[in-house]
């Protein structure tokens, strides 16, 4: 776990194993740590950059695609969420399920699909493994993805997380970076 140079609540979980990035078959691999539930883990950086406990709803984890990321080793991005983002999921909780869909609002004008994944914990749940499983032709191309995790409790109590995913677009000049889901000021926190 390192502290980001931006922003005074980042932080980034970088595998000790050389794993390139979301294109790397390593991801995949049943043996591999789950990162994202390692990442989970690791919100407390965040809480305690803050000198609070922050609820999961307010934190996201962010992998950005090969084309938007700045090194050549997977790492896990753990900040706050955007307040507008946050908004957005808790307005549109109802269009989340348990199966890949279009989310019904765009971000910066970048469309992401997003699915449901119960729990309070991800346990053996790996986002990466949901994506190239769940998607059409996402294993075959994971490099052009992001992926973005953050809590959701539902309007009924029921605790979870939405999985977002966005994928390389040139032509919309989307290059898939779920980090802009992102607050690196954790306006969110600081309310």
């Amino acid at each position: 776990m390192l502290k980001d140079l931006r922003g005074e609540t980042q932080f980034l979980l970088i595998p000790t194993a050389r794993i390139s990035g979301i294109e790397s078959p390593l991801v995949l691999a049943p043996d591999t740590v789950n990162y994202f539930a390692d990442a989970w883990e690791g919100r407390s950086y965040v809480n305690e950059s803050l000198h609070r406990t922050l609820p999961p709803d307010d934190i996201s984890l962010a992998v950005n695609s090969a084309v938007s990321r700045s090194q050549d080793q997977l790492h896990i991005h753990i900040d706050c969420v955007r307040g507008d983002v946050f908004d957005a999921l808790h307005a549109n909780e109802q269009a989340i399920g348990k199966q890949w869909a279009p989310f019904p609002r765009p971000f910066f004008g970048h469309h992401y699909m997003a699915v449901w994944v119960p729990g309070e914990t991800l346990g053996a749940t790996s986002p990466f493994r949901l994506l190239a499983e769940g998607l059409p032709g996402a294993r075959e191309d994971m490099g052009d993805r992001t992926l973005v995790l953050i809590g959701l409790t539902r309007a009924d109590g029921t605790k979870g997380f939405v999985l977002l995913e966005d994928q390389v677009n040139k032509g919309s000049d989307d290059a898939a970076s779920g980090e802009e889901l992102q607050d690196h000021a954790c306006r969110i926190g600081r309310q």
